[in-house]
């Protein structure tokens, strides 16, 4: 507003100037003008009575105003001694110049020809041509004055009338600026009363994004900061929601044992072994438990390229050492893959770990990889009792076990592993775990990740069609468990540490 008050007051001010200079000009030129047709006359006209030039000032004065036609404010006087000679005519000031004495006195005595003379009824500009003629009749003087009021007072009306006009535009101005402004800020106010209203109980107000604008634009960065503010306080909650559910547990265990611990050697022994378990467990709760935390970060994979072959055999001769198994290695793809490869070992020697606590000894695990044209897939195949179909959606939750009996290895676990493997193939962009049945019996966990621009294109192998579980989608129970199993009495879970 200040900035269109200056512009309009800078244009309103330039205009009377012009206005002025153009008055001004035009005074200017009609004071010469009358001057020079006055010396024109005088050098070139001529008595219509006698047909000659003029003799006396008089005569030549009083001719002169009879054929001149002034303007209206104009005023033509012819001096000669102490009388005055004038048109008859009104003219428009409250004391014409022919009644100012001192004017016409200051004007005669005045050694200039043209000049301005400034009085309370008006201002006027003058200009005079002296007249000396032959002999001895007295000089006189022509004096043509205008005066200057109504010419500068119609430039001041314009100035007035611009001035007003200005103000009832800026007045528009304010109003539209306010309303639009308003409308543009709006958004800005709606961040600022979300803002306001976010606390650490509640982070799920968001603000309406309406446009393409930069307002637009500022509403979806603040929500994507709200949604990474809210997965981190959900991720913090949840991570001192598992802690103190899962870690009560062997603390209450460890504190039972050392308060009813005795003095016997072999007791205290016992009590130490049964103590130094649970403190091993809580300590595998606790870095899984950071170790899912992590996942929340941008940073928790760093893929780059791999080959396939080699990470599929390192993941295989790490594999055989977890259990007594047949394990065995098998398709292998070939080509250079974008993963992170030591998260990808982790979550790969995580399911086979699984697979060996949950089958009989000499039971066949396979490890193998695949490629095919959108996806790059590492998988680890049992043929173990299967999950239950009930149990599919649920095993990869955290503190979440399967309901079907363990197989020869059942120690428990705190539930976290497929979570883990779960983060770590949801980390990688567009990557997932998938639970399928195993032809013959079992259970197939694959980790598949599309195949990215920056890897180098191998051969794409082919596989027949499998019948899957989807993502975390069960189907019927598997069928009976293959001969080499048979005997097992605990069905596995589906889940481990």
């Amino acid at each position: 507003m200040v900035v269109m008050t200056v512009a309009l007051a800078a244009v309103a001010t330039t205009t009377r100037s012009i206005l002025q200079r153009d008055v001004d000009q035009r005074i200017t030129q009609v004071l010469g003008q009358e001057a020079n047709e006055f010396g024109n006359f005088v050098t070139h006209g001529q008595d219509p009575e006698t047909g000659r030039s003029f003799t006396t000032a008089r005569r030549l004065l009083e001719l002169f105003l009879q054929r001149q036609y002034s303007d209206p404010d104009e005023e033509l006087l012819g001096l000669i001694g102490g009388s005055v000679l004038r048109q008859q005519r009104d003219i428009p000031s409250e004391l014409p110049l022919y009644k100012d004495d001192a004017a016409l006195r200051h004007i005669t005595e005045s050694d200039r020809r043209t000049g301005s003379l400034s009085r309370p009824e008006g201002d006027i500009r003058w200009a005079k041509v002296r007249i000396n003629p032959a002999g001895d009749s007295p000089r006189g003087t022509f004096v043509v004055a205008f005066h200057t009021g109504r010419e500068e007072a119609a430039a001041d009306e314009v100035f007035r009338t611009l001035l007003a006009i200005s103000a009832v535009a800026l007045l528009m101005i304010c109003g539209i600026g306010w309303a639009v402004a308003g409308r543009i800020l709006a958004p800005v106010r709606l961040v600022r009363g979300t803002a306001a209203q976010l606390t650490e109980q509640d982070l799920t107000q968001r603000i309406p994004v309406h446009g393409r604008d930069d307002i637009a634009a500022l509403a979806e960065t603040f929500n994507a900061m709200l949604d990474r503010l809210e997965r981190a306080f959900a991720t913090q909650r949840q991570f001192v929601d598992d802690a103190g559910h899962e870690l009560r547990t062997p603390i209450t265990i460890v504190r039972g044992h050392l308060e009813l611990m005795g003095d016997d050697p072999v007791e205290r022994e016992e009590t130490v072994r049964l103590v130094t378990d649970e403190l091993d467990r809580m300590s595998r709760i606790v870095e899984d438990l950071l170790l899912l935390t992590k996942a929340e970060r941008p940073d928790f994979v760093s893929p780059g390229p791999v080959e396939l072959a080699e990470l599929t055999a390192d993941v295989y001769d790490k594999a055989r050492a977890l259990a007594d198994r047949d394990w065995r290695l098998d398709a292998v793809a070939e080509g250079t893959a974008w993963l992170d490869v030591q998260r990808m070992t982790q979550a790969m020697v995580q399911l086979a770990d699984n697979a060996a606590r949950h089958t009989a000894p000499h039971t066949t695990i396979r490890i193998g990889s695949r490629r095919t044209v959108d996806e790059v897939e590492l998988y680890v195949m049992d043929s173990g009792p299967g999950v239950r179909a009930a149990d599919a959606e649920l095993i990869f939750e955290r503190f979440r076990r399967g309901t079907v009996r363990r197989g020869a290895r059942g120690a428990g676990g705190a539930g976290l592993g497929l979570s883990i493997v779960k983060a770590i193939a949801e980390g990688h962009p567009g990557g997932r775990v998938m639970l399928r049945r195993t032809p013959g019996g079992g259970a197939t966990f694959a980790l598949l990740v599309p195949a990215a621009a920056q890897a180098e294109s191998g051969e794409v192998e082919e596989f027949g069609e499998l019948e899957e579980f989807g993502k975390f989608e069960a189907v019927e129970e598997f069928g009976p468990p293959s001969p080499a199993i048979a005997g097992a009495d605990e069905k596995r879970e589906g889940s481990t540490a």
